[in-house]
């Protein structure tokens, strides 16, 4: 699937608010589906960069030789889930951002979607 598509299906999990496919090393985005005047996910894919590059020098210190699936940031009305795109190499730096009513979310069945749609998209 390409970007749209894959931001339309991630606007479709129950709850969503606003998605949005990023890319760490440059912290632009590639495409933003959502948000409104009080998410800005511009401003919030930017800043989430560096919520994934401070975990991986910490990573790094640690000598970890693991990697990053997912990240989790728990509100008290919102989830911020931050699932990093692995496998193919051209998407190494290239994370899937969603924004979730945590009234109306299924946690475990964001995450299960948002990993299905990260295997399915081409970038």
């Amino acid at each position: 699937m390409n970007i749209d598509t894959a931001l339309k299906e991630a606007m479709s999990i129950s709850g969503a608010v606003g998605v949005a496919l990023v890319d760490y090393d440059s912290g632009m985005s590639l495409g933003t589906s959502g948000g409104g005047d009080w998410l800005n996910l511009e401003i919030a894919a930017a800043g989430n960069t560096e919520v994934i590059r401070s975990k991986l020098r910490v990573m790094q210190s640690l000598g970890l030789s693991d990697s990053i699936e997912d990240i989790l940031i728990t509100l008290h009305r919102q989830y911020h889930l931050i699932r990093l795109m692995g496998g193919v190499k051209n998407r190494g730096s290239l994370f899937l951002y969603l924004v979730l009513e945590r009234d109306n979310a299924n946690l475990a069945l964001a995450r299960h979607q948002l990993k299905r749609i990260e295997t399915d998209l081409i970038v």
